[in-house]
């Protein structure tokens, strides 16, 4: 009598692997980055500040809106690329909560502007799981262009010191890889475009306030330090105001009919800057990165 094998190995084990999304654990010291970092400039390294202050908070909730409805996707390619976008936001923040804690000084507080966000954070958790997702696919969608323009202008990263590229180029590759997960999920699981549209438009505002109003408590708290940097400053507008007019079409493209992440192609930019930070920086991590593409 024949004797059939059964797999008992765990179900993830069977999965595909996941697709173009890689989990990588950054190696940097936080310590060293100067306040000023980008383009020596208080509005942009303020301004980015205080977007890493919203990322550990922010990214644990984006997880646990795709995690809200996980049991109701079907398709394995889809879990394991969910598995993928659960480990990168996991790893992005470690890092920044990381960052935060390094600069967290008495002249430079963080902490009542994530105590508030924390209690924001509880209120949000407790609207409808599709509201939640839709909110995600949103966030996500800025954090895709603002890591698209970082790799695109490698002019303005060439300010940034070892430790400060490493982070926010790390961040940003991995932002674009994993910026269909949540936009698949909820097209998976609810697929209204009315709603996931009408929820980029509470995002938008709530977004840009919310970063203006953090940055510039950041200058405020600096301010003998950044007021005279004026040349810095009129630079990092102007840098502001061209990122934001230049990004203008490709945010208006989640509105239009048909929309979906991927087809804003950045294959070849994110292929660039792996490889940079593999020579340039020795970031291991970016090794099987490299593998893959040789063999594929």
């Amino acid at each position: 009598m024949a004797t059939v094998m059964m797999d008992r190995s765990p179900a993830y084990q069977n999965r595909p692997k996941a697709l173009g999304i890689t989990v990588r654990r950054l190696q940097f010291h936080p310590e060293k980055i100067k306040r000023h970092y980008f383009a020596n400039s208080p509005v942009m390294s303020h301004l980015l500040t205080a977007l890493s202050s919203t990322f550990p908070i922010g990214e644990q909730f984006f997880v646990h809106s795709v995690r809200n409805v996980r049991d109701r996707i079907t398709d394995p390619q889809l879990q394991t690329q969910i598995a993928a976008f659960v480990g990168q936001e996991a790893m992005h923040s470690k890092a920044h909560s990381e960052f935060n804690q390094a600069w967290r000084t008495d002249d430079y507080n963080l902490d009542r502007f994530q105590a508030w966000l924390a209690r924001k954070d509880i209120y949000v958790r407790s609207l409808h799981p599709k509201i939640q997702l839709a909110m995600t696919c949103a966030f996500e969608h800025f954090t895709a262009l603002l890591g698209g323009y970082i790799l695109r202008h490698p002019e303005v990263l060439s300010s940034l010191d070892e430790d400060a590229m490493k982070l926010w180029v790390w961040h940003a590759i991995e932002e674009i890889e994993h910026r269909s997960v949540a936009f698949d999920v909820y097209q998976a699981v609810y697929g209204d475009d009315k709603i996931r549209k009408l929820l980029m438009r509470s995002v938008t505002t709530g977004f840009a306030s919310l970063t203006f109003y953090s940055a510039t408590r950041l200058f405020l708290q600096d301010k003998r330090q950044s007021l005279p940097k004026v040349g810095g400053n009129l630079f990092g507008l102007y840098l502001l105001g061209k990122m934001v007019i230049q990004l203008l079409p490709e945010y208006l493209s989640y509105y239009k009919s048909g929309f979906h992440p991927a087809e804003h192609d950045y294959s070849k930019i994110v292929a660039y800057w792996k490889q940079k930070m593999l020579d340039d920086y020795a970031m291991s991590s970016f090794q099987e990165d490299q593998i893959e593409m040789r063999y594929s």
